[in-house]
């Protein structure tokens, strides 16, 4: 996102702008970080809980910057607008899913379903307008619409049973989590590359990185639904 005031703009407006692009790049840093962190580390455990709660906040300061400031660029950049909103929308769900009780909904689920549908409004109308014709990231919208019918579905089947337990609720939270760090990860390993450094292009790493979030998740998504392994209880030793 190229946030930049005016030539001839008064001050206040360049450091306001260089303000919002801080908080923008450094709340996307600090979420890829530690939401890698949080992907390997043994989940439930005291690491897990401490890189997933700094990975919220660093998350809402990039997609609320993204979201709010992208349509008002001299060039209305409606992917990242798009991007930013559901992405937004995948942490505060996300989120959620993990400080839930087994059965219970509150009334940020109730309300949050309607953002996937206004982002799938906003990428029909963008389409049957031809909004973002010639732009190459554009396409990327598309991959958004998939994953936001797949939230919707999830949200309303939420809502139908009041509430998911045990491993539902759990994979509820990983794909979530995983697809907004995903998110994060290609736009700026893929989606910035003269930012990204040289090693990193050279050696392919800048795919491997985002990739690595879809293995990861995957892994866990599985391991969240195999049935765990009772360990047999000890026999009694005979007098």
């Amino acid at each position: 996102m190229n946030l930049q005031a005016p030539d001839g703009a008064p001050w206040f407006l360049h450091a306001g702008a260089a303000l919002l692009l801080v908080t923008h790049i450094g709340g996307g840093a600090t979420g890829i970080v530690s939401g890698g962190v949080a992907m390997v580390a043994r989940k439930g455990g005291r690491l897990h809980r401490r890189a997933g709660k700094v990975f919220f906040g660093g998350m809402l300061a990039m997609t609320g910057v993204g979201a709010t400031v992208a349509p008002f660029l001299p060039e209305a950049q409606w992917t990242n607008t798009l991007a930013a909103v559901f992405t937004l929308y995948l942490v505060l769900t996300g989120w959620q899913a993990a400080r839930r009780r087994d059965g219970e909904v509150g009334q940020l689920e109730r309300w949050m379903v309607f953002m996937p549908v206004g982002v799938l409004a906003a990428i029909a109308a963008a389409s049957l307008m031809g909004v973002g014709k010639g732009d190459p990231t554009f396409g990327a919208i598309y991959g958004f619409a998939a994953f936001a019918l797949v939230g919707i579905a999830g949200d309303l089947n939420l809502l139908r049973q009041g509430g998911l337990s045990g491993p539902s609720r759990t994979a509820r939270h990983i794909w979530r989590i995983s697809l907004a760090l995903f998110v994060a990860a290609g736009s700026y390993f893929l989606g910035q590359p003269k930012f990204v450094p040289e090693i990193l292009k050279t050696t392919g790493l800048n795919f491997v990185l985002p990739l690595a979030v879809v293995v990861l998740m995957v892994f866990w998504l599985v391991r969240v639904r195999l049935p765990r392994r009772r360990k047999p209880s000890p026999q009694p030793v005979a007098a």
